[in-house]
């Protein structure tokens, strides 16, 4: 059995500033929303691309929606308050959450923010049965959670969904694929690779999971590629097995910027803290391969860019001059910097810096190349035979010229 753990609205109790154990009675029935993050270039959230993020039950209940635009919510709620996001605490708040349920024993696939999965079968030597389970989980957490059991990934989201926020909903066998057949197709929305399916299928007249398997996965495929073709097997009760997050150990730095808020004081904070984390002892030589570049906002909120190199890195300066474009895309001044490893690289040798061929004298670097040269000819003529006449064509390395090459031509006789 896959057991589905549902926060609903995380990121908006989060981002609203209302502490990590209230639960959403707090928001006090409020018409909230998730603002649209800044953009880097005109410096405000309003334009045509600002979409909105979570909205409360009140802002549901005046019509707005999850990514609608932002004029058109204010348009339908003119009460609506936004919520500054921050991406920074709703990240810890989530790793807090599946340490916790890691904590019990669960091998645990999040799925993003609020949402996480993981199986029962394998923590049945611990608590017991499915139910013992159940409770365990919901007490690992603080948040108020909804919770759901069944025997694929998508059918437990939907038993999730539909559960109420006290009494987890648990289906098994026939009973679950009969169930999950009057589901909305809204539930496609939750996957990424359907998220948009659910309009077109609208439209087409498809309103239910059930009547969407009865299309055959030919006309979905044909319609849809791939993406229709997963849909047909979700809605049929199939789904990929689980696939666990491997634990790693957390390494962050952190430090407070003043008025060194933006420009090249904010790099130099930057490579501060990049030598700060090279010098960790927790690295143990290992190289950095992923890592996570987060700021606190001046105005409130936060913002949070995942950079991946595009290959492991050891040296200071790379790692400074990859994440400085980064800070470009920054929304307004910060006060906080932070920089953390997501994900380690393979152990290697501590790599030169950028310029050490530039550092080398001009007469160093043609004497290596006269001395590299003297051996490719050697080399030529022990091959070609002593009977054979060449000419070399040598090219200055300083030269900008695009033909740097050798030519080696025998001559006639």
């Amino acid at each position: 059995m896959v057991v589905c753990v549902q926060l609903p609205r995380f990121e908006l109790v989060v981002a609203a500033g209302e502490g990590s154990r209230v639960g959403l009675a707090t928001l006090g029935g409020r018409a909230l929303a998730v603002a649209p993050l800044p953009s880097a270039n005109s410096g405000a959230a309003a334009g045509s691309n600002a979409r909105l993020g979570e909205v409360s039950q009140a802002a549901e209940a005046h019509g707005v929606r999850r990514g609608m635009a932002l004029g058109e919510a204010l348009a339908r709620c003119p009460e609506l308050v936004l919520v500054p996001a921050d991406p920074v605490r709703v990240a810890a708040e989530w790793e807090l959450l599946l340490e916790a349920l890691e904590a019990i024993g669960a091998a645990v696939e999040p799925a993003g923010p609020g949402l996480a999965y993981f199986e029962a079968e394998a923590l049945g030597a611990i608590h017991g049965t499915l139910a013992a389970t159940l409770v365990a989980a919901r007490r690992a957490i603080w948040h108020p959670a909804r919770i759901g059991a069944a025997p694929t990934r998508f059918c437990a989201l939907a038993c999730a969904l539909a559960a109420r926020s006290r009494r987890p909903l648990v289906l098994d066998g026939a009973d679950a694929r009969r169930w999950l057949a009057g589901q909305p197709v809204e539930l496609l929305g939750y996957r990424e690779q359907t998220a948009a399916l659910p309009e077109p299928l609208a439209r087409l007249g498809v309103r239910t999971l059930g009547e969407l398997g009865r299309l055959g996965p030919g006309a979905l495929s044909d319609r849809f590629g791939h993406a229709g073709a997963l849909a047909h097997r979700l809605a049929r009760g199939e789904d990929s097995p689980l696939r666990a997050r491997c634990v790693q150990e957390r390494l962050e730095e952190s430090m407070d910027v003043g008025e060194a808020n933006s420009g090249l004081a904010l790099g130099r904070v930057l490579g501060v803290l990049v030598n700060r984390l090279l010098a960790r002892t927790e690295r143990r030589g290992r190289s950095l391969r992923a890592v996570v570049l987060s700021a606190q906002l001046l105005a409130g909120g936060g913002w949070r860019e995942r950079v991946v190199f595009r290959r492991a890195l050891t040296d200071g300066e790379r790692i400074r001059l990859a994440l400085s474009v980064r800070l470009l895309a920054l929304p307004a001044p910060a006060c906080r910097l932070s920089l953390g490893v997501e994900c380690f690289g393979p152990p290697i040798g501590e790599q030169g810096v950028l310029e050490e061929r530039d550092r080398q004298p001009a007469a160093a670097r043609r004497a290596a190349s006269a001395a590299l040269l003297g051996e490719a000819l050697a080399q030529v003529r022990a091959l070609a035979g002593a009977q054979a006449a060449l000419r070399a064509v040598c090219v200055d390395p300083d030269s900008r010229v695009p033909e740097r090459r050798v030519v080696l031509t025998p001559l006639a006789e």
